[in-house]
Protein backbone atom coordinates (compact mmCIF):
# COMPACT_ATOMS: atom_id res chain seq x y z
CA UNK A 1 0.00 0.00 0.00
CA UNK A 2 1.36 3.59 -1.23
CA UNK A 3 1.47 6.12 1.81
CA UNK A 4 1.55 9.81 0.43
CA UNK A 5 2.53 12.42 2.67
CA UNK A 6 1.04 16.27 2.65
CA UNK A 7 3.75 18.53 0.89
CA UNK A 8 3.54 22.24 -0.32
CA UNK A 9 2.57 23.02 -3.32
CA UNK A 10 6.19 23.34 -5.59
CA UNK A 11 7.54 26.82 -5.27
CA UNK A 12 8.74 26.39 -8.92
CA UNK A 13 6.16 25.69 -11.47
CA UNK A 14 6.69 24.51 -15.19
CA UNK A 15 8.48 21.80 -14.96
CA UNK A 16 11.73 23.78 -14.86
CA UNK A 17 15.79 22.26 -14.81
CA UNK A 18 18.58 24.29 -13.07
CA UNK A 19 19.07 25.41 -16.74
CA UNK A 20 15.74 26.74 -17.52
CA UNK A 21 16.54 28.83 -14.12
CA UNK A 22 19.95 30.48 -15.05
CA UNK A 23 18.64 31.09 -18.74
CA UNK A 24 14.92 32.73 -17.52
CA UNK A 25 16.71 35.28 -15.33
CA UNK A 26 19.82 35.64 -16.90
CA UNK A 27 18.58 36.69 -20.16
CA UNK A 28 17.22 39.78 -18.65
CA UNK A 29 20.19 41.02 -17.77
CA UNK A 30 21.89 39.97 -21.39
CA UNK A 31 18.96 41.15 -23.32
CA UNK A 32 18.78 44.54 -24.82
CA UNK A 33 16.38 47.15 -22.84
CA UNK A 34 12.51 46.24 -24.32
CA UNK A 35 10.38 49.68 -25.39
CA UNK A 36 8.33 49.20 -22.56
CA UNK A 37 11.26 49.27 -19.94
CA UNK A 38 12.42 52.47 -21.96
CA UNK A 39 9.12 54.07 -21.72
CA UNK A 40 8.96 53.41 -17.81
CA UNK A 41 12.00 53.95 -17.48
CA UNK A 42 12.39 57.66 -19.68
CA UNK A 43 9.10 58.87 -17.05
CA UNK A 44 10.71 57.62 -13.31
CA UNK A 45 14.12 59.80 -14.78
CA UNK A 46 11.42 62.59 -15.77
CA UNK A 47 9.94 62.65 -12.56
CA UNK A 48 13.64 62.84 -10.89
CA UNK A 49 14.50 65.95 -13.14
CA UNK A 50 11.04 67.93 -12.75
CA UNK A 51 11.22 67.06 -9.24
CA UNK A 52 15.16 67.77 -8.77
CA UNK A 53 14.02 71.46 -10.18
CA UNK A 54 11.99 72.23 -7.32
CA UNK A 55 14.36 70.67 -4.97
CA UNK A 56 17.52 72.74 -6.16
CA UNK A 57 15.34 76.25 -5.57
CA UNK A 58 14.08 74.82 -2.41
CA UNK A 59 17.71 74.66 -1.59
CA UNK A 60 18.40 77.96 -3.35
CA UNK A 61 15.79 79.99 -1.37
CA UNK A 62 14.97 77.81 1.85
CA UNK A 63 12.57 75.56 3.56
CA UNK A 64 10.33 78.46 3.57
CA UNK A 65 9.08 77.25 -0.04
CA UNK A 66 7.29 74.41 1.64
CA UNK A 67 3.94 75.17 3.80
CA UNK A 68 5.01 75.30 7.03
CA UNK A 69 3.04 77.67 9.54
CA UNK A 70 3.46 77.91 13.06
CA UNK A 71 1.53 75.34 14.09
CA UNK A 72 2.15 72.62 11.75
CA UNK A 73 6.30 72.56 11.79
CA UNK A 74 6.45 68.93 10.86
CA UNK A 75 3.56 68.39 7.73
CA UNK A 76 4.63 66.88 4.17
CA UNK A 77 8.46 66.36 4.52
CA UNK A 78 8.49 64.07 7.94
CA UNK A 79 4.84 62.56 6.67
CA UNK A 80 6.94 61.60 3.65
CA UNK A 81 10.54 60.45 5.85
CA UNK A 82 8.44 58.21 7.79
CA UNK A 83 6.59 57.16 4.79
CA UNK A 84 9.57 56.07 3.07
CA UNK A 85 11.31 54.37 6.58
CA UNK A 86 8.10 52.13 6.55
CA UNK A 87 8.44 50.94 2.80
CA UNK A 88 12.06 49.78 3.41
CA UNK A 89 11.28 47.38 6.48
CA UNK A 90 9.73 44.36 4.12
CA UNK A 91 13.04 43.82 2.13
CA UNK A 92 15.07 43.08 5.67
CA UNK A 93 12.24 40.85 6.74
CA UNK A 94 11.67 39.12 4.10
CA UNK A 95 15.59 38.44 3.86
CA UNK A 96 16.97 38.39 6.94
CA UNK A 97 14.04 37.34 9.42
CA UNK A 98 12.75 34.66 7.11
CA UNK A 99 16.01 33.18 6.20
CA UNK A 100 16.21 32.43 9.94
CA UNK A 101 13.35 30.95 10.30
CA UNK A 102 14.30 28.77 7.58
CA UNK A 103 11.36 29.79 5.13
CA UNK A 104 11.67 28.91 1.51
CA UNK A 105 8.99 31.08 -0.27
CA UNK A 106 11.38 33.83 0.76
CA UNK A 107 13.81 32.75 -2.28
CA UNK A 108 11.64 34.43 -5.51
CA UNK A 109 10.94 37.64 -3.61
CA UNK A 110 14.33 38.74 -1.76
CA UNK A 111 16.62 40.27 -4.02
CA UNK A 112 14.00 42.84 -5.04
CA UNK A 113 13.02 43.40 -1.69
CA UNK A 114 16.49 44.17 -0.88
CA UNK A 115 16.75 46.57 -3.30
CA UNK A 116 13.16 48.34 -2.85
CA UNK A 117 14.76 48.57 0.77
CA UNK A 118 18.00 50.01 0.18
CA UNK A 119 16.21 52.37 -2.59
CA UNK A 120 13.14 53.68 0.25
CA UNK A 121 16.08 54.55 2.77
CA UNK A 122 17.87 56.55 -0.04
CA UNK A 123 14.63 58.33 -0.39
CA UNK A 124 14.04 58.55 3.31
CA UNK A 125 17.42 60.36 3.55
CA UNK A 126 16.78 63.19 0.95
CA UNK A 127 13.87 64.00 3.56
CA UNK A 128 16.38 63.90 6.45
CA UNK A 129 18.69 66.56 3.89
CA UNK A 130 15.92 68.58 3.17
CA UNK A 131 14.49 69.34 6.26
CA UNK A 132 18.02 70.07 7.23
CA UNK A 133 17.67 73.10 5.17
CA UNK A 134 21.16 73.85 5.14
CA UNK A 135 21.74 70.67 3.48
CA UNK A 136 25.73 71.32 2.97
CA UNK A 137 25.53 71.47 6.94
CA UNK A 138 24.24 68.32 7.68
CA UNK A 139 27.27 66.60 8.62
CA UNK A 140 26.86 68.67 11.84
CA UNK A 141 24.22 65.62 12.80
CA UNK A 142 27.21 63.45 13.10
CA UNK A 143 29.78 63.26 16.48
CA UNK A 144 32.67 64.39 14.52
CA UNK A 145 35.78 66.21 15.82
CA UNK A 146 35.39 69.93 14.60
CA UNK A 147 37.12 73.37 15.27
CA UNK A 148 34.05 75.10 16.36
CA UNK A 149 34.59 74.52 19.85
CA UNK A 150 32.33 72.30 22.27
CA UNK A 151 29.57 71.71 19.15
CA UNK A 152 28.22 68.53 19.83
CA UNK A 153 24.56 66.86 18.89
CA UNK A 154 22.17 66.89 21.42
CA UNK A 155 22.58 62.90 21.99
CA UNK A 156 19.06 62.97 24.39
CA UNK A 157 17.66 63.76 21.02
CA UNK A 158 15.35 60.92 18.73
CA UNK A 159 16.32 63.23 15.72
CA UNK A 160 19.98 62.29 15.94
CA UNK A 161 19.24 58.73 17.07
CA UNK A 162 17.46 58.29 13.67
CA UNK A 163 20.60 59.30 11.83
CA UNK A 164 22.76 56.45 13.78
CA UNK A 165 19.50 53.82 13.05
CA UNK A 166 19.56 54.58 9.77
CA UNK A 167 22.79 54.68 8.41
CA UNK A 168 23.52 51.89 10.49
CA UNK A 169 20.01 49.90 8.71
CA UNK A 170 21.08 51.42 5.10
CA UNK A 171 25.37 49.69 5.41
CA UNK A 172 23.91 46.65 6.81
CA UNK A 173 21.06 46.09 4.06
CA UNK A 174 23.36 47.05 1.57
CA UNK A 175 25.99 45.10 2.63
CA UNK A 176 23.82 41.76 2.59
CA UNK A 177 22.15 42.57 -0.65
CA UNK A 178 25.52 42.73 -2.31
CA UNK A 179 26.90 39.31 -0.73
CA UNK A 180 23.23 37.91 -2.22
CA UNK A 181 24.43 39.10 -5.73
CA UNK A 182 27.45 37.47 -5.79
CA UNK A 183 26.91 34.50 -6.72
CA UNK A 184 25.09 35.53 -9.61
CA UNK A 185 26.80 37.88 -10.94
CA UNK A 186 29.69 34.54 -11.06
CA UNK A 187 26.85 33.02 -13.20
CA UNK A 188 26.48 36.27 -15.80
CA UNK A 189 30.17 36.96 -15.58
CA UNK A 190 30.63 33.09 -17.19
CA UNK A 191 28.19 33.84 -19.81
CA UNK A 192 28.81 36.79 -20.86
CA UNK A 193 30.02 38.05 -24.74
CA UNK A 194 31.08 40.61 -24.77
CA UNK A 195 34.51 42.06 -23.31
CA UNK A 196 32.95 44.79 -21.34
CA UNK A 197 30.23 42.47 -19.58
CA UNK A 198 32.69 40.00 -18.86
CA UNK A 199 34.72 42.91 -17.26
CA UNK A 200 32.13 44.60 -15.70
CA UNK A 201 30.49 41.64 -14.35
CA UNK A 202 33.99 39.95 -12.95
CA UNK A 203 34.98 42.64 -11.23
CA UNK A 204 31.20 42.65 -9.13
CA UNK A 205 31.29 39.06 -8.62
CA UNK A 206 35.19 39.71 -6.51
CA UNK A 207 36.61 36.87 -8.30
CA UNK A 208 33.63 33.78 -7.22
CA UNK A 209 34.48 30.72 -8.45
CA UNK A 210 31.64 28.56 -6.94
CA UNK A 211 33.93 25.87 -5.34
CA UNK A 212 32.42 24.50 -1.98
CA UNK A 213 34.66 26.10 0.20
CA UNK A 214 33.33 29.32 -1.16
CA UNK A 215 29.86 28.24 -0.71
CA UNK A 216 30.50 27.83 3.00
CA UNK A 217 31.90 31.13 3.66
CA UNK A 218 28.82 32.68 1.31
CA UNK A 219 26.43 31.01 3.83
CA UNK A 220 28.37 31.80 6.62
CA UNK A 221 27.94 35.38 6.09
CA UNK A 222 24.53 35.35 5.34
CA UNK A 223 23.69 34.19 8.62
CA UNK A 224 25.64 36.34 9.91
CA UNK A 225 24.08 39.43 8.48
CA UNK A 226 20.91 38.30 8.98
CA UNK A 227 21.85 38.04 12.69
CA UNK A 228 22.47 41.89 12.22
CA UNK A 229 20.01 42.56 10.56
CA UNK A 230 17.16 41.34 12.46
CA UNK A 231 17.26 43.15 15.35
CA UNK A 232 17.78 46.37 13.44
CA UNK A 233 13.35 45.32 11.72
CA UNK A 234 12.37 46.16 14.49
CA UNK A 235 15.22 49.28 16.27
CA UNK A 236 14.75 51.62 13.46
CA UNK A 237 11.28 52.22 12.85
CA UNK A 238 10.72 52.05 16.59
CA UNK A 239 13.94 54.74 16.97
CA UNK A 240 11.45 56.82 14.40
CA UNK A 241 8.58 56.40 16.60
CA UNK A 242 10.50 58.13 19.45
CA UNK A 243 10.25 60.87 17.10
CA UNK A 244 6.91 61.09 18.35
CA UNK A 245 6.41 59.66 21.57
CA UNK A 246 8.93 61.68 23.51
CA UNK A 247 7.43 64.90 23.01
CA UNK A 248 4.47 65.69 25.04
CA UNK A 249 1.85 66.76 22.84
CA UNK A 250 -0.90 65.12 22.69
CA UNK A 251 -1.59 62.12 20.45
CA UNK A 252 1.82 61.76 20.16
CA UNK A 253 2.80 61.30 23.68
CA UNK A 254 2.19 57.09 24.11
CA UNK A 255 4.03 53.96 24.40
CA UNK A 256 2.11 52.18 22.05
CA UNK A 257 4.16 53.65 18.71
CA UNK A 258 7.15 51.71 18.99
CA UNK A 259 5.04 48.38 18.12
CA UNK A 260 2.47 49.91 16.53
CA UNK A 261 5.20 51.60 14.12
CA UNK A 262 7.13 48.52 13.44
CA UNK A 263 3.66 46.75 12.39
CA UNK A 264 2.96 49.48 9.90
CA UNK A 265 6.25 49.77 8.28
CA UNK A 266 5.74 45.62 8.10
CA UNK A 267 2.47 45.90 6.32
CA UNK A 268 3.18 49.04 4.19
CA UNK A 269 6.36 47.42 3.23
CA UNK A 270 4.83 43.90 2.01
CA UNK A 271 2.46 46.04 0.00
CA UNK A 272 5.37 47.87 -2.02
CA UNK A 273 6.91 44.70 -2.44
CA UNK A 274 3.67 42.95 -3.98
CA UNK A 275 2.91 46.03 -5.96
CA UNK A 276 6.69 45.68 -7.57
CA UNK A 277 6.55 41.91 -8.01
CA UNK A 278 3.59 41.63 -9.92
CA UNK A 279 4.71 44.11 -12.29
CA UNK A 280 7.77 42.39 -12.58
CA UNK A 281 6.41 39.05 -12.70
CA UNK A 282 4.18 40.17 -15.61
CA UNK A 283 7.05 42.18 -18.04
CA UNK A 284 9.61 39.67 -17.01
CA UNK A 285 7.21 36.40 -17.48
CA UNK A 286 9.12 34.99 -14.51
CA UNK A 287 5.16 33.77 -13.55
CA UNK A 288 6.86 30.19 -12.59
CA UNK A 289 9.22 31.84 -10.10
CA UNK A 290 6.71 34.57 -8.22
CA UNK A 291 3.58 31.80 -8.02
CA UNK A 292 1.22 32.10 -6.32
CA UNK A 293 2.04 30.44 -2.98
CA UNK A 294 4.50 33.52 -2.43
CA UNK A 295 1.49 36.56 -3.39
CA UNK A 296 -0.74 34.26 -1.10
CA UNK A 297 1.79 34.31 1.18
CA UNK A 298 2.40 38.13 1.29
CA UNK A 299 -1.09 38.64 1.58
CA UNK A 300 -1.99 36.53 4.84
CA UNK A 301 1.37 38.73 6.55
CA UNK A 302 -0.49 41.51 5.23
CA UNK A 303 -3.68 40.65 7.07
CA UNK A 304 -2.15 40.14 9.97
CA UNK A 305 -0.06 43.25 10.11
CA UNK A 306 -3.37 45.10 9.50
CA UNK A 307 -5.03 43.93 11.59
CA UNK A 308 -2.36 44.59 14.28
CA UNK A 309 -2.46 48.18 12.99
CA UNK A 310 -6.28 47.94 13.48
CA UNK A 311 -5.97 47.08 16.99
CA UNK A 312 -3.26 49.92 17.32
CA UNK A 313 -5.73 52.54 16.04
CA UNK A 314 -8.50 51.29 18.58
CA UNK A 315 -6.15 50.96 21.28
CA UNK A 316 -5.54 54.79 21.05
CA UNK A 317 -8.88 55.96 21.48
CA UNK A 318 -9.42 53.63 24.45
CA UNK A 319 -6.24 55.01 26.28
CA UNK A 320 -7.14 58.36 25.65
CA UNK A 321 -10.43 58.01 27.04
CA UNK A 322 -9.12 56.18 29.74
CA UNK A 323 -6.96 58.75 30.56
CA UNK A 324 -9.12 61.15 31.55
CA UNK A 325 -6.88 63.87 30.20
CA UNK A 326 -9.13 66.42 27.91
CA UNK A 327 -6.07 67.45 25.34
CA UNK A 328 -5.63 63.74 24.77
CA UNK A 329 -9.82 62.96 24.47
CA UNK A 330 -9.74 65.90 22.39
CA UNK A 331 -6.87 65.28 20.22
CA UNK A 332 -8.25 61.93 18.90
CA UNK A 333 -11.77 63.29 18.25
CA UNK A 334 -10.09 65.95 16.54
CA UNK A 335 -9.05 63.51 13.99
CA UNK A 336 -12.58 61.28 13.70
CA UNK A 337 -14.40 64.71 13.04
CA UNK A 338 -12.43 67.49 12.45
CA UNK A 339 -11.25 69.56 9.72
CA UNK A 340 -8.79 66.41 8.63
CA UNK A 341 -11.87 63.70 9.00
CA UNK A 342 -11.62 63.17 5.82
CA UNK A 343 -7.91 61.65 5.80
CA UNK A 344 -8.65 59.91 8.93
CA UNK A 345 -11.41 57.81 7.61
CA UNK A 346 -9.50 57.44 4.36
CA UNK A 347 -6.90 56.06 6.50
CA UNK A 348 -9.19 53.57 8.20
CA UNK A 349 -10.77 52.29 5.24
CA UNK A 350 -7.43 51.85 3.53
CA UNK A 351 -5.59 50.18 6.31
CA UNK A 352 -8.21 48.84 8.52
CA UNK A 353 -10.81 47.40 6.44
CA UNK A 354 -9.38 47.21 2.84
CA UNK A 355 -6.87 44.43 4.49
CA UNK A 356 -9.62 42.61 5.48
CA UNK A 357 -11.31 41.12 2.21
CA UNK A 358 -7.66 39.19 2.02
CA UNK A 359 -9.74 36.41 4.36
CA UNK A 360 -11.45 35.49 0.95
CA UNK A 361 -9.12 33.13 -0.95
CA UNK A 362 -10.75 34.18 -4.09
CA UNK A 363 -9.45 37.64 -3.30
CA UNK A 364 -5.92 36.61 -2.11
CA UNK A 365 -5.38 34.64 -4.74
CA UNK A 366 -6.16 37.48 -7.52
CA UNK A 367 -3.56 39.18 -9.30
CA UNK A 368 -5.99 41.85 -10.18
CA UNK A 369 -7.43 42.45 -6.54
CA UNK A 370 -3.91 41.83 -4.61
CA UNK A 371 -2.25 44.56 -7.10
CA UNK A 372 -5.14 47.23 -6.58
CA UNK A 373 -5.04 46.18 -2.42
CA UNK A 374 -1.15 46.34 -2.65
CA UNK A 375 -1.66 50.02 -3.61
CA UNK A 376 -4.66 50.96 -1.72
CA UNK A 377 -2.71 50.19 1.53
CA UNK A 378 0.48 52.37 0.70
CA UNK A 379 -2.22 55.05 0.42
CA UNK A 380 -3.55 54.25 3.86
CA UNK A 381 -0.21 54.19 5.59
CA UNK A 382 0.74 57.62 4.12
CA UNK A 383 -2.31 59.24 5.64
CA UNK A 384 -1.79 57.69 8.73
CA UNK A 385 1.83 59.48 8.58
CA UNK A 386 0.01 62.46 7.76
CA UNK A 387 -2.82 61.97 10.15
CA UNK A 388 -0.41 61.45 12.96
CA UNK A 389 1.57 64.44 12.09
CA UNK A 390 -0.82 67.03 10.79
CA UNK A 391 -3.55 66.26 13.10
CA UNK A 392 -1.66 66.44 16.48
CA UNK A 393 0.01 69.50 15.20
CA UNK A 394 -2.62 72.15 13.39
CA UNK A 395 -4.82 72.34 16.77
CA UNK A 396 -2.65 73.09 19.47
CA UNK A 397 -3.34 74.32 23.37
CA UNK A 398 -3.91 78.35 21.79
CA UNK A 399 -6.63 77.83 19.43
CA UNK A 400 -5.57 81.58 18.11
CA UNK A 401 -2.52 79.63 16.55
CA UNK A 402 -5.36 76.72 14.87
CA UNK A 403 -4.60 77.08 10.92
CA UNK A 404 -5.80 74.87 8.26
CA UNK A 405 -2.55 73.07 6.80
CA UNK A 406 -2.36 72.79 2.85
CA UNK A 407 0.53 71.92 1.00
CA UNK A 408 2.41 74.13 -1.66
CA UNK A 409 3.80 73.47 -5.29
CA UNK A 410 7.38 72.87 -3.54
CA UNK A 411 6.00 69.79 -1.05
CA UNK A 412 4.36 67.58 -3.85
CA UNK A 413 7.55 68.41 -6.16
CA UNK A 414 9.54 66.97 -3.42
CA UNK A 415 7.32 63.83 -3.03
CA UNK A 416 7.64 63.61 -7.05
CA UNK A 417 11.28 63.53 -7.03
CA UNK A 418 11.74 60.86 -4.16
CA UNK A 419 9.52 58.57 -6.39
CA UNK A 420 11.53 59.40 -9.61
CA UNK A 421 14.76 58.71 -7.47
CA UNK A 422 12.93 55.10 -6.48
CA UNK A 423 11.87 54.08 -9.40
CA UNK A 424 14.95 55.07 -11.37
CA UNK A 425 17.11 53.07 -9.17
CA UNK A 426 14.84 50.17 -9.35
CA UNK A 427 14.37 50.07 -12.85
CA UNK A 428 18.49 50.03 -13.18
CA UNK A 429 18.36 47.46 -10.79
CA UNK A 430 16.01 45.32 -12.49
CA UNK A 431 17.75 45.89 -16.04
CA UNK A 432 21.20 45.25 -15.09
CA UNK A 433 21.10 42.74 -12.24
CA UNK A 434 19.50 39.77 -11.58
CA UNK A 435 15.90 40.75 -10.33
CA UNK A 436 15.72 36.83 -8.73
CA UNK A 437 17.73 34.64 -6.93
CA UNK A 438 19.31 32.39 -8.54
CA UNK A 439 21.51 30.65 -6.47
CA UNK A 440 18.62 30.50 -3.79
CA UNK A 441 16.19 29.56 -6.00
CA UNK A 442 17.89 26.23 -7.05
CA UNK A 443 18.29 25.84 -3.56
CA UNK A 444 14.22 25.07 -4.09
CA UNK A 445 14.55 23.51 -7.25
CA UNK A 446 14.99 19.57 -5.76
CA UNK A 447 11.57 19.59 -3.94
CA UNK A 448 9.71 21.86 -6.82
CA UNK A 449 10.62 19.89 -10.01
CA UNK A 450 7.79 17.50 -10.56
CA UNK A 451 9.79 14.00 -10.50
CA UNK A 452 11.44 15.11 -7.34
CA UNK A 453 8.45 16.40 -6.13
CA UNK A 454 6.70 12.89 -7.15
CA UNK A 455 9.48 10.92 -5.20
CA UNK A 456 9.22 13.01 -2.20
CA UNK A 457 5.30 11.78 -1.91
CA UNK A 458 6.38 8.44 -2.24
CA UNK A 459 7.51 7.12 1.22
CA UNK A 460 9.27 3.98 -0.14
CA UNK A 461 12.28 4.55 -2.63
CA UNK A 462 11.19 1.21 -3.95
CA UNK A 463 8.15 3.04 -5.68
CA UNK A 464 9.72 5.58 -7.26
CA UNK A 465 10.06 4.85 -11.12
CA UNK A 466 13.36 3.83 -12.71
CA UNK A 467 13.35 6.59 -15.19
CA UNK A 468 12.48 8.96 -12.95
CA UNK A 469 15.14 8.38 -10.45
CA UNK A 470 17.73 8.50 -13.72
CA UNK A 471 16.39 11.53 -14.66
CA UNK A 472 16.84 12.93 -11.09
CA UNK A 473 20.43 12.40 -10.53
CA UNK A 474 21.01 13.89 -13.84
CA UNK A 475 19.22 16.94 -13.43
CA UNK A 476 21.00 16.97 -9.48
CA UNK A 477 24.80 17.03 -11.48
CA UNK A 478 24.15 19.34 -13.94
Amino acid sequence: MQVVSEVREPLITGGKTIKDITDDISKRVEESPTPSWMICFAFSVLMLIAGGIFLGDLFWTGIGRWGLNKSVEWAWDITNFVWWVGIGHAGTLISAVLLLFRQKWRTSINRAAEAMTIFAVFCAGSFILMHVGRTWLAYWCLPLPNTYGSLWVNFNSPLVWDVFAISTYLSVSLVFWYVGLIPDFGTIRDRAVTPWSRLIYGMLSFGWDGAAKTWMHYEAVSLILAGMSTPLVLSVHTIVSFDFATSVIPGWHTTIFPPYFVAGAIFSGFAMVLTLMLVVRKVYKLEDYITMEHIEMMNIIIIVTGSIVGIAYTTEFFVAWYSGVEYEQYAFINRATGPYAWAYWSMMTCNVFSPQLFWIKKIRTSIMWTFVLSIVVNIGMWFERFVIIVTSLHRDYLPSSWVYFSPTLWDVMCYVFSFGLFFTCFFLFAKYFPVINMAEVKSVWKESNPRVYRARRTVSDEEIPASDKIAIQKELVH
